[in-house]
């Protein structure tokens, strides 16, 4: 059987996680730290066959403390910006390798992890130019909504009326003034064969995906909400129950698109009301009554586009 009728007979069902750990213990991650239970799962879908290129932040920083690393896998720490182009050069250089024998020919999980600043902000021009060259790679956002390692500063896809320290909330703002940038319709008007969302909250519906993206031709972005204890102000062991708010309120949504098509992987039937996702954290605890009820209906209709859109495909 060769590789294309392999990929087309491959099940996509999440299955038992397999017992290899490829994101190491021992890294210096904060109690709940969402980025970390990402990278584990992510490399447990993958395996060992990976490369990994992660730009400067929080993922870079609690998992490579000279001279020690949690990666068991190779590993390279790139600039902010430029995640994607190094990625896209190791896909290309390991394709001439094969070509002239110096390898043999296997398929290597080629695969650029950033945070939202690191993927939405200051490396959003090396993703575009990646995503448009079509390089074979995987791309990861790992999105705690703001600058979390250097102090919590706002980044593009912090909330709207989020508290950062370059939005603070005062009686002049209301903390974020602008809402989240929605980088995964950047990625998806790129013409890529995938792109997905994912929270560290839906643990299979996150495997699954990397399974997916693993084996598209082509540029694959995800997308994964990580919640912050540090910076959204929640209690350590919250992290996934606050996730799981996200997503059952319609804060963040679950969905993929395939080839351009686009389906929601997580339906929610009882929406939870933005109030008591938002009143779980201190970093939205000066809004009032009327600020969250505008949040609220602004998720609403966003969600009621995506149901629209969705179904129209």
């Amino acid at each position: 059987m060769d590789m294309e009728q392999s990929r087309q007979k491959r099940s996509f069902a999440p299955r038992a996680l397999p017992h290899e750990e490829y994101f190491a213990p021992g890294h210096r991650g904060c109690q709940g730290c969402g980025p970390a239970l990402a990278f584990r799962h992510i490399l447990k879908a993958l395996g060992p066959n990976t490369v990994v290129a992660e730009a400067t932040g929080c993922g870079e920083i609690i998992s490579s403390p000279y001279p020690q690393s949690s990666w068991r896998v190779p590993w390279i720490h790139t600039a902010f910006e430029n995640t994607a182009a190094t990625a896209a050069g190791i896909e290309v250089a390991y394709k001439v390798l094969m070509r002239k024998g110096r390898i043999p020919e296997e398929r290597i999980n080629v695969v650029a992890m950033a945070g939202d600043g690191g993927t939405g902000d200051i490396g959003l021009q090396a993703l575009s130019g990646a995503l448009e060259r079509g390089h074979d790679f995987i791309y990861v956002c790992y999105d705690n909504e703001a600058y979390m390692n250097t102090g919590m500063q706002r980044s593009g896809l912090t909330p709207f009326g989020a508290f950062t320290t370059t939005s603070p909330a005062g009686k002049v703002s209301k903390g974020q003034s602008t809402w989240k940038k929605d980088v995964p319709a950047i990625a998806a008007a790129h013409h890529i064969p995938y792109v997905a969302t994912a929270c560290i909250s839906y643990m299979s519906d996150l495997y699954r995906k990397i399974l997916r993206a693993a084996e598209a031709r082509g540029p694959a972005y995800l997308h994964v909400l990580a919640p912050c204890p540090t910076g959204w102000r929640y209690p350590s062991e919250k992290t996934i129950e606050i996730g799981r708010m996200a997503v059952r309120s319609g804060v963040f949504n679950l969905y993929e698109i395939v080839d351009g098509k686009k389906r929601l992987t997580v339906k929610v039937r009882e929406r939870l009301p933005v109030s008591e996702y938002i009143k779980a954290q201190g970093r939205f605890r000066h809004l009032t009554d009327e600020d969250i009820a505008y949040i609220q209906r602004r998720v609403y209709e966003e969600y009621e586009a995506l149901l629209a859109e969705a179904a129209q495909i």
